[in-house]
This record gives C-alpha cells, structure tokens and sequence, in this order.
C-alpha cells in the first residue's frame, strides 16, 4: 500500500497543482478592470467621497481590479468646507484625487481604454465644477476635453460607462439621446433633481425616475446611472443604489 501511494502521489500532486494554476487563471482572466475617475476631494469641489469609497467597495466586492485617474487640471475653486465657503487658494485636481486613492491613481491622459472594461464616475461638484462646468452654465457647459475624449472612446469600443449623483450630465452632454437618471423628479426627497433633469430633457436626452436605491440602464450606449445625493436619504440607500449601478456595469463589461 505504501509503494501504491509512494506512485500516486506526484501524480495527485501534479494534478492538484495544475488545477489550482488553471483556478488562478480564470480569476485573473474573469476579473473585470475598471477605470475610476475623480474629480477632487470633497462633496463641494471635488468627488462626493462616499460616493467613491461605496464604488470601490462594490467593485471589490464584484470582484474587479480597479485603476484610479484624475485629470491634472487646477480646480475651479476651493471650499472650506467646514465654513461652507470659498477659499483664497488654489489645488490641482490629481492632487487632491490622489487623497481618496491612498496615493495610487494616474494622470487622466495616461487611460488607455483597450486596457479598461468599463469606466466609472463618482459624483460630487467636482463632476460639475472640475470634469465640466455644469455648475455654472448648465446644459451649455463645455466638457473637459480629455474627460470627452474618454467617454467617447468607452463608446465606441461598446464598454460600459457608468456615473452617479450629478456626473450623468456628463453622459447627457456627450452622448445626445441618451437616457440616465438624476432622481425622481417632483419629489421633496430630491429637491435638485427636477431643475437638472429639465436640462437633460433639453439637451435632447432623456431623463428616467428612478429611486435612490435603483439604478437604471442604457442598453443601446452602455451608459448606467444611479442618483446617489442627489436624494436626500439615509447613506445606506446611497450605498445600495451605487451597488446597483456598480453590479450592472460589470454585467454589461
């Protein structure tokens, strides 16, 4: 009997390795990558920051490798956020992005979509303020030109795109016809939604209600929004409806 195991056990032994080797390369294969992009830091200049860290707790959760990016661009303003006002100062967006991202995020204009999946948008002001300017002229803002040029490559190679809270204008602004959503309108739950979803509507997209737990799809241009703050609900809700966006990218990429 020993002899007998003696025998079989390199073989066993190989096999086991082997099939722990092939385990290995089918999650690596299967993992989705997904690009990330900040704006900032903080909800009034920067990306809304618990809309960012319950992004990249779902797509850790889902199981994807993420890459962070920022644009290298200087923020429109700073707000003391304490104080709720602006300050005399001036940051870099990467730089601040680069808070949220423990150190580890890239220069915008390094993103190569070909090594990407799919592409998310936290909100925040800084969507509005820093990746556009929205916050200033609505629906006839100007997109910052790289933050266009990604977008529009997501589209063409048919990659999911997904945004929240304020950052589906960005889709709105570039993609004509599409459909997202920024809440539901009419509702004192979500006190901005009417105002910004009537842009929309004007930019020859179309708005879609939706509740803060919900998000909703695109599926001719891949493009998955969810209002987040955009509602005035308790953070689980925020949580659980970026959940849902999250979960429908990596099922479209």
């Amino acid at each position: 009997m020993l002899s007998l195991l003696r025998h079989c056990t390199p073989r066993l032994l190989t096999l086991r390795t082997i099939q722990g080797l092939n385990s290995h390369f089918y999650s690596t294969e299967m993992a989705k990558r997904v690009a990330v992009v900040l704006a900032g830091c903080g909800v009034f200049d920067g990306s809304e920051i618990h809309e960012a860290s319950a992004v990249l707790v779902h797509l850790s959760r889902g199981g994807a490798s993420v890459n962070m990016f920022a644009p290298n661009i200087d923020q429109m303003h700073v707000i003391n956020h304490l104080k709720g006002e602006p300050s005399q100062e001036t940051r870099n967006v990467l730089e601040e992005s680069a808070r949220l991202a423990r150190g580890n995020i890239q220069d915008l204009s390094k993103l190569s979509v070909k090594d990407h999946d799919a592409i998310i948008f936290p909100g925040g002001f800084g969507a509005a303020k820093n990746l556009c300017t929205w916050a200033v002229q609505g629906k006839d803002c100007s997109v910052n030109s790289e933050v266009q040029a990604v977008l529009q490559a997501f589209r063409t190679e048919g990659k999911p795109i997904g945004l929240c809270c304020i950052s589906p204008v960005l889709a709105a602004k570039v993609f004509p016809g599409c459909e997202v959503t920024v809440g539901i309108e009419k509702d004192q739950k979500y006190p901005n939604t009417a105002d910004t979803a009537a842009a929309i509507n004007q930019l020859g997209c179309t708005h879609v209600n939706k509740s803060v737990s919900e998000s909703h799809v695109d599926e001719k241009n891949k493009v998955v929004t969810t209002c987040a703050f955009m509602c005035d609900a308790p953070i689980h809700e925020v949580f659980d409806g970026i959940g849902s966006m999250v979960k429908d990218v990596l099922k479209l990429a």
